[in-house]
């Protein structure tokens, strides 16, 4: 079974400029490669959610697809800024397509707001390079987007806000000691979303890009004494796409469920799951 996916591309122009000179591919590029891996084939479209009277291709619509996944993003919807709130009604469209829907840190606070939730600076702080002890709640032991996942586990993120108050109609999946919502399911206007606060679609050569982007303000919160410290361990993320250096692996404190990319991206790989399964009962009707 072929799968078509859309992809939301949730950073504005001068953003996904930067990242596809830096690294090759947009934002959006990169999760549909990743998707269409998942998958084991198929195709994506992409559209520029940030960007005024984006579109999809022509002749589409959301139907057509089977499954939408928003990328992550540098705004901040608490600005209300119109590149956030344009994200925010395509979100309720798709919710009410009924397609499966799925989205990484900025889009599940995309997700979280169109259906009524709350998005607001983290007061812990920045939680940034690895989600530490990420623990499944009750109801997200039991979830399939969290199949696979141990009793405690990490995964790359890198976010100054999160969810500061889910939906009405949504259950808690996942947590931890920086961010209470780090997975959850939405559900609204006959939709479902699933969506985690971390990024299972990055690669570390992504995370050391964002490092790089941010070095100064992450110096200036105490994540490194210094430039050269932080430059270091950008460099130390970079060899981990070349090679599971296992003296890395040590001084970063990672594990497989990060190293290995299979266990990185569990929650894409159910997602897909969803999407072959909603796709194979409407083939069957």
């Amino acid at each position: 079974m072929s799968l078509r996916f859309l992809v939301m591309e949730g950073s504005p122009a001068p953003a996904r400029e930067r990242y596809l000179e830096a690294m090759g591919r947009t934002p959006a590029q990169h999760y549909g490669d990743v998707l269409v891996q998942a998958a084991g084939g198929g195709s994506f479209d992409i559209v520029c959610a940030a960007d005024a009277g984006a579109s999809l291709p022509d002749g589409a619509v959301l139907g057509d697809y089977n499954g939408v996944v928003i990328t992550g993003s540098p705004l901040h919807l608490w600005k209300r800024e119109p590149e956030s709130l344009r994200q925010v009604e395509l979100a309720r469209e798709v919710f009410r397509s009924g397609v499966p829907f799925f989205g990484s840190c900025w889009g599940l606070q995309v997700a979280a707001v169109a259906a009524g939730g709350d998005v607001q600076k983290n007061p812990r702080g920045r939680e940034f390079g690895f989600a530490r002890r990420i623990a499944p709640t009750v109801d997200g032991a039991r979830h399939a987007l969290l199949a696979g996942r141990p009793a405690l586990f990490d995964a790359p993120c890198s976010h100054l806000d999160e969810v500061a108050a889910l939906p009405t109609d949504s259950t808690l999946l996942a947590s931890n000691a920086v961010s209470r919502v780090q997975a959850a399911e939405i559900r609204y206007q006959g939709g479902t979303f699933w969506g985690v606060q971390y990024h299972p679609e990055f690669v570390h050569g992504v995370l050391a890009y964002i490092l790089d982007q941010r070095s100064g303000d992450l110096v200036a919160e105490g994540f490194f004494a210094d430039a050269a410290q932080s430059a270091a361990y950008s460099a130390d993320l970079r060899a981990l796409d070349r090679e599971p250096r296992r003296d890395i692996c040590w001084r970063l404190g990672l594990s497989a469920d990060v190293v290995d990319p299979i266990q990185r991206r569990t929650e894409i790989g159910n997602f897909v799951a969803w999407c072959k399964a909603e796709a194979s009962q409407g083939q069957a009707a």
